[in-house]
């Protein structure tokens, strides 16, 4: 009896094993791009992937196991990264800024493409609308214009004897168009002339700033753009060497050593990007999935840089700050 029930076990054994492996067998191996555009070694690439694997891990997606990431990070040619990215066949992109979002689009109209750090999805003819994005693409804006006009505040508020700001831009995108109107619309109001200053090339933009600089009562702000985020430490370093007070689009900008910055959290995005790419991993598609905006802002002061420019910062900035940089 004791044999017959063992054999019994055993071909039954049997027949599960191969159902078993046929089952792993059948999972495939599902292929993510993420195209950033940073440094492999900057520290707020690190903390974005960083996030955005996690969130990934969390919802059962595992790099290696389940899952296979492409990576384009040193924000060289878009173009050939945009074409090698879409050549390896991906289920999903997650693309970082405009330029990328750009170049994937004029690749393909297929493979679903989620974006972070997009300032203006539908000047951009990335989507048709926020609620309806209608093609390929959807995913996370970094903020509406408005946010824009704020820093010229700020920048008033921490150095009331400025009369001049200079705005370093792209202009050749919407959101750096959009930016500077938003900031042009409040200037007025604040007694602040403004000049635009294009920010494609280095030269250029060190000339433009040690020309703005030779006149008193002068500042700077720092819209948000690809080439910013890439070139911040030589807009840091500019900014201390003509003693300039500079307003900056994110945090990480501050921590760099920045003197003041206001902006969305640009680490959580990433980790409510996963969410999306999870939901098209099982079958939906961009174009029903609306484009969400940040939800959390941040204002982020450095004290050390602020005494170096013989600042005084007003308690009430103070009071305000997310976070303040000894």
């Amino acid at each position: 009896m004791i044999r017959r029930q063992f054999i019994t076990l055993l071909g039954g054994a049997a027949v599960a094993w191969p159902l078993v492996a046929r089952a792993q067998q059948s999972e495939r191996m599902r292929r993510i791009g993420m195209f950033a555009g940073l440094s492999e070694t900057d520290p707020e690439l690190q903390a974005r992937k960083g996030a955005f694997l996690q969130a990934l891990q969390q919802l059962g997606w595992t790099d290696g196991r389940n899952a296979h990431i492409d990576y384009r990070l040193d924000g060289g040619d878009t173009s050939r990264d945009a074409a090698e990215l879409v050549a390896l066949a991906p289920d999903v992109i997650v693309a970082t800024g405009s330029p990328s979002v750009s170049a994937l689009q004029k690749t393909t109209r297929t493979v679903p493409i989620v974006f972070v750090g997009v300032v203006d999805p539908v000047g951009a003819g990335f989507v048709a609308s926020l609620a309806r994005p209608a093609g390929n693409v959807t995913g996370f804006t970094w903020f509406e214009y408005g946010v824009s006009g704020k820093w010229l505040e700020l920048l008033k508020e921490m150095a009331p004897r400025v009369r001049r700001a200079a705005v370093l831009r792209d202009p050749s995108s919407p959101g750096g168009i959009g930016q500077f109107a938003a900031i042009q619309g409040i200037a007025p109001s604040l007694g602040l002339e403004l000049r635009p200053v294009g920010v494609l090339d280095a030269g250029e933009l060190e000339r433009a700033v040690t020309a703005f600089a030779r006149e008193p009562n002068g500042g700077l702000i720092v819209t948000t753009s690809g080439w910013t985020i890439a070139h911040r430490h030589l807009i840091i370093a500019l900014a201390a060497r003509h003693r300039l007070p500079t307003v900056y689009p994110a945090r990480y900008f501050v921590t760099d050593g920045g003197l003041l910055s206001y902006g969305p959290d640009t680490i959580e995005p990433y980790r409510r990007a996963a969410s999306y790419v999870d939901r098209v991993l099982k079958g939906e598609q961009p174009a029903d999935l609306p484009v969400q905006a940040s939800t959390k802002f941040e204002l982020a002061i450095n004290l050390k840089t602020a005494k170096a420019l013989g600042l005084d910062v007003p308690p009430t900035l103070l009071a305000r700050a997310d976070e303040v940089i000894e």
